[in-house]
């Protein structure tokens, strides 16, 4: 066969340009066959959101409005309006700076807190990293060596049959997993709802604390109140004593007399260390929560008189109660989480594909990587399937589904729980607004008393004796006023908490968590 120098120089061409099609040809391949991969489906159930609790209320009665007590602070009567809504700041409808401003500083200051929003990064953080599986993997490498062949070698690695040498060799790897049956998308699924349930455990560890810090100021202040009234009982039983000495002296009363003052005295002055117990490990539960030192919480005093106790208490519906509570939206995203997993773990069981690629270049100098005639590449895939694992991989779905069974019954316990904490508080204001007006009734009775005695003793027809039992009569009643009056107080702020506090109104937390949601969607 003849051939012309053209046709040769035309063959070269030819045969030098073949590789490089067959090159494109396998690249073209390899990416086809990826997104064709990509595109399956995920194995394991897809989760959906528990239906709503098929109920109309908390009680078995519609809650009707709580008892007022007149004249008495803290004894409106409360009304109830189904479905109103909590907002946010709910503890500012106390109208009290000094509490407003206690509750400010422990949202900025507690280090619970600070701890869950540190959490909640380092989950948010796990999700990104676990959405990195979407990516291929691409690795630069840079190698240099020095080696020396023997002598007697039969061929040595250099083309010019150098038996000491230097090797240079940059190169670029490349790995992909193709998702075939969704393992990386189960995961990145239970990674976002591991990272829903951080952010809403850090939603009620900010709910418990506003009510936290409520319920001590409230506490503190009725404590603070209980230890005024013990002490003028305390003067006034001291009081009574030294006249019942006084009369003892005189023939005017007996010893029995005596006695039974010196015991009464005794008994009312032991209650007053337990008061001062109290009083100081609230103040310093109260600086804790505040994020501070007990001794860095001024004494300053919150009286219950300068709460104003918010009279219209919205009540919201059963059916949003599941989407308010924080508790119930973890155990929910927990649930979520355990779901995939069953999905994580079926995949396990399933074959596995990777696709790798290399390209490179190696000279034995560096000034020569680059040339023609150095560089090389490859591209390669794997099929790697479990046969036998002692039935390791088995186990590991069963236990995931029974992890899945244990977190949906836990969800359940939580939503009862929830509308548990809503109906125990809504009879502890009812039984509460009742106590206060019988508490009330008592004490105007002991004050009524009192006012006659006194007025006996100064026209001379009663005995001082007289007036300092009634005064003592009286104290003991304002302890037990000021107890109504805080528990009243106590359990409408637990109200609030127990709704959920509102958080769906703070703008940058309501935010987060519909952004979240939407992803998950």
């Amino acid at each position: 066969m003849n051939m012309t120098l053209g046709d040769v120089s035309a063959r070269r061409a030819s045969v030098r340009r073949r590789p490089s099609t067959r090159r494109r040809r396998a690249v073209l391949a390899l990416a086809i066959l990826a997104s064709l991969l990509a595109a399956g489906c995920a194995v394991g159930p897809d989760f959906r959101k528990p239906a709503a609790p098929a109920v109309d209320g908390y009680t078995a009665q519609p809650p009707a409005p709580t008892v007022g007590s007149a004249n008495v602070p803290g004894g409106e009567a409360q009304h109830f309006s189904p479905g109103g809504d909590l907002p946010a700041d709910w503890w500012t409808l106390f109208h009290s700076a000094a509490l407003n401003a206690l509750v400010e500083q422990s949202l900025h200051s507690n280090p619970d807190l600070e701890a869950a929003q540190a959490a909640l990064a380092v989950a948010r953080e796990n999700t990104l990293a676990g959405k990195g599986s979407k990516f291929p993997a691409v690795t630069v490498g840079m190698s240099a060596s020095r080696q020396q062949d023997p002598p007697g070698a039969l061929a040595p690695v250099p083309s010019n049959n150098a038996f000491l040498y230097n090797l240079f060799t940059p190169q670029v790897s490349v790995s992909y997993a193709p998702d075939v049956f969704g393992l990386n998308r189960r995961n990145v699924e239970s990674l976002q709802a591991q990272e829903q349930a951080v952010r809403f455990q850090t939603i009620a560890t900010q709910v418990t604390l506003t009510a936290n810090v409520v319920v001590a100021a409230i506490q503190q202040a009725s404590l603070q109140a209980q230890v005024d009234a013990t002490r003028r009982m305390i003067d006034a039983n001291t009081r009574m004593l030294g006249i019942l000495h006084y009369q003892s002296a005189k023939g005017y009363a007996g010893r029995l007399d005596v006695a039974a003052q010196e015991s009464q005295l005794a008994q009312v002055t032991a209650t007053l260390p337990p008061l001062l117990r109290q009083l100081a490990q609230q103040h310093d539960q109260l600086a804790v929560l505040t994020g501070q030192f007990p001794s860095q919480l001024p004494d300053g005093k919150l009286p219950l008189s300068s709460l104003h106790l918010p009279q219209d208490l919205p009540l919201s519906l059963p059916s949003t109660l599941v989407a308010q509570r924080p508790d119930v939206r973890q155990a929910e995203a927990n649930m979520h989480a355990a779901s995939a997993q069953v999905g994580v773990a079926i995949a396990n069981r399933l074959p596995n594909i990777s696709l790798t690629g290399n390209a490179g270049s190696t000279a034995l100098a560096m000034g020569q990587l680059f040339k023609t005639g150095t560089g090389f590449w490859n591209l390669g895939a794997d099929l790697a399937a479990p046969v036998f694992q002692g039935g390791t991989l088995r186990h590991q779905e069963r236990a995931a589904k029974a992890a899945y069974a244990q977190a949906s019954a836990q969800y359940r316990s939580t939503v009862l729980t929830a509308f548990q904490n809503v109906a125990d508080t809504l009879a502890a204001l009812e039984h509460d607004a009742e106590a206060l007006k019988t508490a009330a009734n008592a004490a105007d009775a002991a004050k009524v008393t009192l006012d006659l005695s006194q007025r006996q003793w100064k026209d001379g027809y009663a005995a001082y004796l007289s007036v300092l039992s009634a005064e003592q009569a009286y104290q003991q009643t304002q302890i037990d006023l000021v107890q109504a009056q805080a528990n009243r107080y106590v359990d409408t702020a637990a109200l609030y908490q127990a709704l959920g506090g509102g958080w769906w109104h703070d703008g940058d937390i309501a935010h987060a968590a519909s952004t979240r949601d939407a992803d998950e969607k």
